[in-house]
């Protein structure tokens, strides 16, 4: 019985590790931008100019969105910028070219 639960705990550990490597090499497929194929902006790239447009602004992110608007690719940011003698942080939306 103890060799049964032994290759038991064995093999689901292959199995998970396999299933593990498995999901990391599926993950991110590999594509090669041409001239044909625009390159699509990442959100992750309008959050890193949303946490420089918070810190010029003095203000905390709490938004960063990518869009488009008249036909040209922009980040969409939303800052809380703390009010003025206790009162409520103020939202603000700015619209930053992308790249």
């Amino acid at each position: 019985m103890k060799k049964l639960g032994s290759n038991f705990r064995k093999t689901m550990l292959a199995l998970a590790a396999a299933g593990l490597f498995a999901s990391h090499a599926t993950a991110v497929p590999v594509v090669e931008p041409s001239v044909d194929q625009p390159v699509v902006l990442a959100a992750g790239d309008c959050y890193a100019i949303g946490q420089q447009v918070a810190e010029q602004n003095g203000g905390t992110l709490a938004k960063a969105s990518s869009a488009t608007r008249g036909g040209q690719q922009v980040c969409v940011i939303v800052v809380l910028v703390p009010g003025k003698d206790g009162q409520r942080p103020r939202r603000s939306e700015i619209v930053v070219p992308a790249g």
